[in-house]
């Protein structure tokens, strides 16, 4: 195999016809190029929904904030002059300082059923990454551990929820033949919204009831509970694998999603004795809602969303946010929080016509949250795989 590294454009004719050829992404019609990419690679996949172009744009703009703690680079990959594949490499410096481990990312990968591609892909990023005195690669994160992670290994068949990704099937074997191995997986489960509570829960609420005070979000004070939402979150996750927390400026942007999208009564904030101890967010999928609108929401599009989110409703949701504070995880207090909050929500998304949610995404090894879901009828139907490779 051939494959040139070029500072040209896809455009210039001297490009090499039968090579795969890689170009930087370093101007507006090379970032075109790599955000229309998806949409040729799924065009005959039913279940793949085209993001919001909007918002893909936003990713890649200096007004993303994180790119104030991170280096990135991003590549096309040309064969003929088509594109046919992208990556990006991302150097996060929250996570160097946290975990001291040289650990760089790659992410936002799409390309065709070509090992060559994916060779060319995989090369360019590396090497970047080896520049930049990394000595391990881990992914796909988009961008980051706090957005889309992982590829879809499993659940092809469904169309990905708010914020989750989506994956060709013969993405885990091309990635694999470039020496990675899975070292992470996540799971979504789904939940009928009609579940039945166990009957243990009568009891766990006699026990401690009187301690416990389940509040919804509110409004007035929404920068206040914000920032409870974000102590409880940063609380609860730290020890999670690979755990970054969110800057003040990365929660703020998603406190103005919340706040566009998520009605007050889909938020719980659970207090023991008075005290914040643990949160739980529900999301309207978003997906759901832009399905038909090919990723635009000019001219009319904007105003099918708002339709569908504030007037029909969507019937499908996600949890993305939920977590107990450390202290009272591996108790049963801990669960009766986790069981009080999820039950506490339920008249509220039936009465917004929503049938089912997605819980995700959930470690492998979290046992214990795993057990919860099952007791509530919840099943796993996803699996995503973060993988790693060292560069020394």
């Amino acid at each position: 195999m051939t494959v040139q590294f070029e500072e040209r454009t896809p455009s210039d004719k001297s490009a090499h016809a039968d090579s795969v050829n890689i170009y930087p992404v370093q101007d507006r019609r090379t970032q075109r190029l790599f955000l229309n990419l998806p949409a040729s690679l799924y065009a005959s996949d039913s279940v793949w929904i085209p993001p919001l172009q909007l918002e893909c744009r936003h990713q890649l703009s200096p007004r993303n904030p994180y790119f104030r703690h991170a280096s990135f680079r991003a590549w096309i990959a040309c064969r003929d002059g088509n594109p046919v594949g992208r990556i990006s490499a991302q150097v996060d410096r929250l996570h160097i300082e946290r975990y001291n481990d040289r650990t760089g990312f790659f992410g936002l990968l799409e390309a065709r059923d070509d090992p060559e591609v994916f060779q060319a892909l995989f090369d360019t990023a590396e090497k970047w990454l080896r520049d930049q005195g990394m000595r391990s690669v881990r992914g796909p994160f988009n961008l980051s551990i706090n957005e889309e992670c992982g590829l879809l290994v499993a659940g092809f068949d469904t169309p990905p929820m708010i914020m989750m990704g989506h994956a060709l099937p013969y993405y885990p074997q091309r990635i694999e033949e470039q020496g990675y191995s899975g070292v992470q997986n996540l799971l979504a489960y789904r939940i009928r919204s009609d579940f039945a509570a166990p009957r243990y829960l009568d009891k766990m609420i006699s026990r401690f009831g009187s301690r416990v005070r389940l509040r919804s979000l509110h409004l007035p004070a929404f920068d206040k509970d914000l920032a409870i939402i974000k102590e409880i979150y940063e609380d609860a996750w730290s020890g999670n694998w690979g755990f970054i927390p969110f800057t003040t400026e990365e929660f703020a942007e998603l406190g103005k999603n919340l706040k566009l999208l998520v009605p007050s009564e889909f938020v719980c904030i659970a207090e023991v004795d008075g005290e914040p101890a643990a949160m739980m967010v529900v999301f309207p999928n978003l997906n759901e809602a832009i399905r038909d609108l090919n990723g635009r929401l000019l001219p009319l599009g904007w105003l099918k969303l708002l339709w569908r989110l504030k007037v029909t409703g969507v019937k499908t949701g996600r949890v993305p946010l939920m977590g107990v504070r450390r202290r009272f995880q591996d108790s049963q207090l801990g669960a009766a929080l986790a069981l009080m909050m999820i039950t506490s929500l339920q008249p509220s998304v039936i009465k917004y016509g929503m049938q089912e949610a997605e819980m995700s995404w959930i470690l492998e090894s979290n046992k214990g949250m795993r057990n919860i879901i099952k007791m509530l009828g919840g099943e796993p139907y996803k699996r995503y795989r973060i993988y790693q490779k060292n560069i020394p």
